[in-house]
């Protein structure tokens, strides 16, 4: 389905967002980058957007002059937002219901074709024989895809152990496929807390630890422990402080 011309500058201005969580210029101000390139148009449309849907949330603002220099970074909701529009997951999942519906038509096709050219209906026959072993083929491909796509749930006695666990790794993947960083654990606590606001740093610090013990996911030692912006949600593990996660 075709884009709108908000929707597509709304989701590079997220793609910029994403790469680099670290606070941003909302609008681009001369040689200085942001995450749009201007305040009117279709780019003040889409940042105005990303606003008001809390893609993106205000840090601070700067006073230049007259013009207010807004500094902006991405929402959990931001990297659900990009994963709807642009997951290759989505996009080979509605290629493989485009090919199914194709393969269900294609005996309808051909009883209609010999049906108005008797004449050649051994050609044809061949012909659609052929066509249905490339949607074959194509459709396993897809499947494969798929399978490496999708993964795999998480042994019973982890996923009971730590309930919120697929949730996490889900959020992680949405993340990855966005192309972001390494997700910072106070932004996965925040994106889980949405639907668990009953989960503290302790339970969520011991899940994580579980979930990296079994390579579910990886925890990252921060580059310097002393520049952390919310130090209550670093994990301490012996010497390492560990303030990021991975796949």
């Amino acid at each position: 389905m075709a884009r709108d011309k908000v929707t597509e500058a709304l989701l590079d201005g997220l793609r910029r967002a994403l790469e680099n969580p670290a606070e941003q210029r909302l609008y681009k101000s001369g040689k200085l980058e942001g995450l749009f390139p201007g305040r009117t148009g279709v780019n003040g449309e889409a940042a105005a957007r990303a606003l008001r849907e809390g893609l993106l949330e205000v840090v601070r603002t700067e006073l230049r002059g007259k013009t207010t220099c807004e500094w902006v970074r991405p929402t959990p909701r931001a990297v659900s937002f990009f994963h709807d529009h642009e997951s290759p997951l989505r996009a080979l999942q509605d290629l493989r219901d485009a090919l199914q519906s194709s393969r269900e038509a294609v005996p309808a096709w051909l009883a209609d074709m010999r049906q108005q050219l008797r004449q050649t209906a051994e050609q044809l026959e061949h012909d659609a024989a052929a066509w249905l072993a490339r949607l074959d083929a194509l459709g396993r491909r897809v499947e494969e895809a798929l399978a490496g796509l999708v993964r795999p749930a998480l042994p019973e006695d982890l996923a009971a152990s730590v309930p919120w666990g697929p949730s996490a790794l889900d959020y992680l993947d949405r993340r990855q496929a966005a192309g972001a960083s390494p997700c910072e654990l106070p932004e996965l606590f925040a994106a889980l807390a949405e639907t668990r606001p009953e989960l503290s740093i302790v339970t969520f610090h011991d899940g994580l630890r579980r979930l990296h013990d079994h390579r579910a996911l990886r925890l990252l030692a921060a580059e310097d422990d002393r520049a952390l912006s919310r130090p209550e949600f670093a994990l301490l593990d012996g010497s390492r402080v560990f303030y990021s996660v991975a796949i």
